[in-house]
Order: C-alpha cells, then structure tokens, then sequence
C-alpha cells in the first residue's frame, strides 16, 4: 500500500496538475489507450484536474471490447457443443455475442470455466482427456507470452486435446488507423505501459515520425498519467515528436526479450478485425503453422454467419475516440452492465463500464 500512496499522493497530483495548466498555452486532444487507465482517469477524477484546453478520450485500449462479434459468436458455439470445455478470463462472460453470451450458455448447461492462466487450460485438458478443452486466447501484447507458453506446453506434452482460440491483437497498428481515420482529432497518445513492457517501444518511433504525434509510455496510477499528460503536452508545445518513457520502473525501450521470442516462436503477424475498428492490417497474431494442430477454428471448421451489432449501441465510436460512452443515447438506459448492449459496459476495463461506475 505505501507503493501506491506514493503514486496516488493527492498533494502531488495537485502539483502536477498545475504544471499541465501552466505548459497547455491551446487546445489538444489526446488519448489514453488503455483501459485501465482510463479507468484510473474516472475513478479519481484526474480530468476535473485538467486545463480548459486539455481535451482526454478514450481509445481502444480494452482488449475484450475489441474481440470481434464473429468470435464471441464462435467461442458461444465451441461452448454449447458437448464434446468441448471452453476455458476463458472471467470478464468474457458477459460480453454479448449474437445470441446471448458465455455466461448465459452456461446456466443453460455449457461446460464453460473461468481460469486465471492459460495453463489452468492445459492443466484441465489434462485431467478431461475425453473432451476437447478450448482456451479464448484474448488479448494485447501483454498476455500473449502466457498463451505461447500453453501452446508449447500442450505441443511437448502432445495434448491432443487441447486448443486454442486465438484474437490476439496488437497496438501499434491501430494506432495507425486511428491516425489515417477522417474524423482523427488525436494529437498525442499515452502508450499503455503494460504492452510496452513486453514489446518495448521501437514500433512507436516510426508511428511519431510519420504521423507527428508524441506518444508518452504511462503508467497506471494518477500520478503516472499526469505525468505523462505533461510530457505529452511539452512535446506538442514545443513542436516535438518522439517517443517517451514516463515509466521507466517498468519498462525499457527494447521490451522483454524472453517474452518477444517467445511470441515469434508461436505466433506471426496477421491482418485482424477489431470491433468498432474494423479490419486492422497486421493488427494481430494467429498461430504459425507448425502449431496449426492447436488452432481451434482449424480443428473445429464453422462456416461463418453475419453477424450483426445493436443498432442502439456507439460502442464502435466510443472505441475510436469519437464518442465518450455519457454521449451514447443508449448509455445507462438500455445499455446497463446488467444488459450490456456493448462489450466496454461490462469488462473491467471498458470506458462505459468506467463512467457508469464512478460517474452516473
């Protein structure tokens, strides 16, 4: 605890604050682009702490609200098969797919698990060699280490019961359709620390030199972002675009490079839909073929059917940047985290998950 006083210290924070008041001369907009630090953002009130000028929104920095509807739908039909357990994080049960979600296939008799790691997955595999035992790999940078590390468990153990369902998505791409998009107003980023600490930020480097933005690697506590906010704005002030590393406790430029082979062993680069983004070239990674025999959309071949969101929910320009989730029609009315109409209502680290837990 006396860790996190420290970083969320109110004096600090105030000084701070004051030093962004004093270095925004004009108007910016920037944008977070995590989840959780947008969370971070709501829950202490850091934006009533912001210059007149200084506009923050928020990206798509949630992972589970970036999985496609295609493959919540496709995890919903492994799971009501009853040759399958489904094994996935607890915050993707209740993100709705076409026809209910994960959670509501369970009550209605779905073997589906919530496990904490990807070798609960492979642990449960081994115990049911009977069933298939399918893991939802979900995720940025952050948590595909873990899940290349299952799959070359379940390899060297020749678990042929045992796959995976893979939408990981990478950052940086996005960040480049974002920038590319029409109706862009994004100056700045605060990189999400928890991706650069596996991946670094040499990606970063080309995307500042030739969008000309600044984007600060940040933190997750208050006085991380406005920190960061603060670096973001000097650099915008002074005509400066580069990349910058406001937490340096956690991570350094080249990343973890235990974790970054790990990941190019067992992944590689594919074009990937993001929902509310669309198509993102090179925005994920899918397994390479030496471990096709543990993909589970070879394994399990559906034919894929449209799939279609609320015609009530902006969840999609929320995720952009282009909404804030108050500005929704649909937000704390029809859309509830008791029936969400859009995954960033229900996941923990969802922009309107954030405002309506701290802000209604």
């Amino acid at each position: 605890m006396k860790f996190l006083d420290e970083y969320r210290d109110p004096a600090a924070c105030r000084r701070y604050a004051a030093q962004l008041a004093e270095a925004c001369t004009r108007p910016w907009t920037l944008m977070e682009v995590c989840g959780g630090q947008t969370h971070a953002v709501i829950r202490f009130g850091l934006d009533q702490l912001f210059p007149p000028g200084l506009r923050l929104v928020h990206g798509p920095g949630c992972p589970v609200c970036v999985t496609p509807l295609e493959q919540i739908d496709r995890a919903l039909e492994l799971a009501r098969s009853e040759e399958v357990i489904l094994c996935t994080f607890g915050d993707m049960l209740r993100v709705p797919g076409s026809s209910g979600d994960l959670q509501a296939a369970r009550a209605e008799g779905a073997d589906v698990r919530v496990v904490y790691s990807p070798l609960d997955a492979v642990e449960v595999a081994r115990a049911h060699p009977h069933l298939q035992v399918v893991f939802f790999a979900v995720g940025f940078e952050t948590t595909a280490p873990a899940n290349a590390v299952a799959a070359m468990a379940a390899r060297r153990e020749r678990l042929a019961n045992f796959s995976l369902l893979v939408s990981q998505v990478r950052v940086p791409p996005a960040l480049e359709l974002l920038l590319g998009a029409e109706d862009n107003q994004v100056q700045g980023f605060l990189a999400a620390g928890h991706v650069c600490t596996i991946m670094g930020w040499t990606e970063y480097e080309r995307i500042a030199a030739r969008w000309k933005v600044p984007l600060v690697v940040t933190g997750f506590e208050p006085l991380d972002l406005l920190q960061g906010l603060l670096l973001c704005v000097r650099q915008l002030e002074e005509g400066r675009y580069e990349v910058e590393n406001q937490y340096e406790r956690s991570v350094v430029r080249e990343g973890n490079g235990t974790a970054r082979r790990l990941l190019e062993r067992v992944f590689e680069v594919v074009d990937r839909p993001w929902r509310g983004l669309g198509m993102v070239p090179a925005g994920g990674l899918a397994l390479r073929p030496e471990f096709a025999e543990l993909d589970a959309e070879r394994r399990f071949p559906s034919r894929p059917t449209p799939a279609c969101e609320s015609g009530l929910c902006r969840a999609g320009e929320v995720l952009r940047g282009v909404l804030r989730p108050p500005e929704c029609p649909a937000f704390g009315t029809a859309c509830t985290p008791e029936s969400p109409l859009g995954a960033p209502m229900v996941s923990n680290e969802g922009a309107c998950a954030a405002y309506y837990r701290f802000r209604r």
